[in-house]
Order: C-alpha cells, then sequence, then structure tokens
C-alpha cells in the first residue's frame, strides 16, 4: 500500500475479498492454455506479415551453376587500400559450385578455384 492508503482507503482495498481473489486465480489458471494459444496465433500471424512486408522488397538473384559473375572488390580488399579509382567489382568469375542456395564456389576462367565461398549478394551477373 502506499503512504496516501493508509489514511483514506482506496476502492481496491476497500472492496477486496480474499475469497473472490482466489476464485480468480483459479478461473486465470484454468484459462491458461488458451491464452497461450491465442498469444501463439497472434506471434505467428505478427511474424508472416513482417516477413510478407520485408520479402516483397528482396529482389531475386537467379544465380546457377556455369554463370559467369562479377565479384565485390570491397570484399576482397577490406582496408580499401587499392584507391577510390579503383573498379568496384572484379571479374568475371564462373560459379563453379552451388554449396548452399545463395552460396557458391567460385573459378577464375583459367579454371583456377578462388578460396573462399561466396555469397550472392556480394556477386552481379556478368553479362558478356
Amino acid at each position: 500500500m502506499i503512504p496516501m492508503e493508509i489514511g483514506v482507503q482506496s476502492p481496491r482495498v476497500v472492496h477486496f475479498i480474499e475469497e473472490n481473489n482466489e476464485e480468480g486465480f483459479r478461473n486465470l489458471l484454468d484459462l491458461v492454455e488458451e491464452l497461450r494459444e491465442k498469444a501463439t496465433i497472434k506471434i505467428t500471424v505478427y511474424q508472416q506479415r513482417v516477413s510478407h512486408y520485408c520479402n516483397k522488397r528482396v529482389k531475386p538473384r537467379p544465380l546457377r551453376e556455369g554463370d559467369l559473375v562479377l565479384g565485390n572488390s570491397a570484399i576482397t580488399d577490406p582496408t580499401n587500400t587499392r584507391g577510390k579509382l579503383a573498379p568496384n567489382w572484379e571479374g568475371p568469375y564462373k560459379a563453379k559450385k552451388v554449396l548452399q542456395p545463395g552460396t557458391f564456389k567460385l573459378e577464375t576462367l583459367g579454371s583456377r578455384e578462388i578460396p573462399r565461398a561466396w555469397n550472392a549478394k556480394h556477386l552481379r551477373k556478368y553479362y558478356q
């Protein structure tokens, strides 16, 4: 209780009945599973809406094995020691193997394998 309620009783203190309080708690315990299910449904609907909102702006990058691609040069040189007039994209490379959807193993046109895997967001399709 706050100090004000000691002198002047508030309606919640005046109308408090222990038996009704216990009965209300038991009723809430009976409804806990139903409340959890409703919350789970609300969370799922919210996640679907957010996913739809985010995915409508995603550009698909349909790259396949054997495609010619350009690699982002900022990824290979993160310290940017080549200067601001250096090209932003390097290559072309050949997509040798798809490791996972969106992850590629590359090789040069001379069949020399690039040592690390590349994510599709750092690649751009090369058109001859």
